[in-house]
């Protein structure tokens, strides 16, 4: 597992994520039983690891997807063939469909 955020990145996860999860933990204080803040708070906690372990699995996720549906288009000359009679200079554009 190698870091793949950068060090700017890393100190706003964590900056974010502490608080957030200062505001979560003084919303659960009023209210105890609210599941949606436990969600949250775990949300927050989760971006406080990444900050500190430089790794986030979705950047991993998106960098392999990239990598697996990397397209090379490679354009040859046979493909943009254009029928031009150069005496009339009408041209009529090649539809292979």
């Amino acid at each position: 597992m190698r870091p793949n955020i950068g060090i700017i990145n890393a100190l706003i996860r964590i900056t974010c994520g502490f608080t957030v999860l200062a505001w979560v933990t003084s919303k659960l204080v009023k209210r105890p039983f609210r599941d949606s803040y436990l969600v949250v708070a775990f949300l927050a906690a989760m971006k406080i690891g990444e900050g500190i372990l430089r790794y986030c699995p979705l950047t991993a996720l998106y960098d392999r997807y990239l990598d697996d549906y990397d397209y090379e288009y490679d354009y040859e000359d046979d493909d943009f063939d254009v029928a031009v009679d150069y005496d009339t200079d009408e041209g009529e554009a090649y539809n292979p469909s």
